[in-house]
């Protein structure tokens, strides 16, 4: 099990160079703010529209496919999964029947019962199986006209339950609602992880650091902390593959070991668990340790004072391009793809 090559999360891909590799940080940091803003308030239609363009970049920046193709194929099964969930099995909310505890007009109810006339009593049993006639004749032309009013020709085709079905125990019903939830739910999961990913896949620590310095240079009027904050992100980045390896050393060094899972049971399988993830906390801190060490070895001591160039930030013509298509993303979405 290679976690650095089977699950690249948050890891730069330095080879090949593609076009996404060549923009500016700070526009691809607008772009991914975009994607990750403008399906608040948005249909369906403009949620999948995201989907889709994600899924187009991949595929034009020609990034391997031994990198996307895992991430893109267990993010899809899932996304596919909460969709199926959210559209057959959990409720839409819409389809409780509501019956409230008092009569809607109480105070004219209330006069007219007083005003009734007493009932007759039934004096003898052929009166008595005569109302029970008449009751049921009243019943059963009230469903004859029920049975009429749905055998009407319908105005549209217009269906709110698109699918209602009884498989074995479960009562499965499809509904309008249902399904407009299940693909904002799934699309919004998508939209979320992957636009980050492909974000961190294509842009070095040291660049988004630079391009979230440079956006965030106005702050410094209000003497917060900007250099700090941007160092502290370039660690923290750098510190992800760092887990991964740590991870990656401990599973092995467990599979070495052939530990027969079956014979020590639940209570000694978990004691073996939490002395490897007490393990990895350990190594983890030695590792954080050894990078705060070297920093001050090599006089890195205040971020203002040590001042470090990250990146060489300049806006060339393919910027541009990628900004001027921007306006026309939020023109699109502003104009078309809000919530109907």
């Amino acid at each position: 099990m290679d976690l650095l090559r089977s699950l690249p999360l948050g890891l730069y891909l330095e080879k090949p160079i593609t076009w996404l590799h060549k923009l500016d940080p700070r526009v691809k940091l607008i772009w991914l703010m975009s994607f990750l803003v403008s399906p608040v308030l948005s249909s369906s239609i403009w949620r999948l529209i995201l989907v889709a363009m994600l899924i187009v970049l991949t595929f034009s920046a020609s990034i391997p496919l031994r990198v996307w193709k895992r991430q893109m194929g267990w993010l899809l099964t899932l996304c596919s999964l909460v969709f199926v969930m959210s559209a057959a099995i959990a409720p839409d909310g819409l389809s409780i029947n509501y019956q409230p505890r008092l009569p809607k007009d109480e105070l004219t109810f209330a006069e007219q019962t007083t005003n009734l006339p007493p009932v007759p009593e039934a004096r003898n049993f052929s009166n008595f199986l005569g109302l029970i006639k008449t009751e049921t004749s009243t019943e059963s032309t009230s469903e004859t006209q029920q049975q009429k009013i749905t055998e009407l020709p319908q105005p549209t085709s217009y269906k709110y339950v698109i699918f209602q079905r009884r498989i074995l125990i479960i009562n499965l019903t499809i509904t309008r609602r249902s399904v407009d939830l299940g693909i904002r739910i799934a699309t919004l999961l998508f939209t979320v992880i992957y636009s980050t990913n492909l974000y961190l896949l294509t842009t070095g620590s040291e660049e988004i650091t630079a391009g979230i310095e440079d956006l965030m240079q106005p702050l410094n009027k209000f003497n917060l902390p900007v250099t700090e904050i941007s160092l502290t992100l370039t660690l923290s980045l750098r510190f992800i593959p760092l887990v991964l390896e740590e991870i990656q050393n401990l599973v092995r060094s467990v599979r070495t070991r052939a530990i027969n899972w079956k014979k020590l049971g639940l209570r000694q399988a978990s004691q073996v668990w939490l002395i490897v993830a007490e393990r990895l906390l350990e190594n983890l801190l030695l590792r954080a340790d050894q990078i705060a060490s070297a920093m001050k070895v090599r006089g890195f001591t205040t971020p203002n004072r040590h001042k470090v160039q990250w990146h060489d930030l300049q806006l060339k013509v393919l910027d541009w391009l990628v900004l001027v298509t921007l306006v026309l993303f939020w023109w699109v979405r502003l104009v078309w793809g809000g919530q109907n």
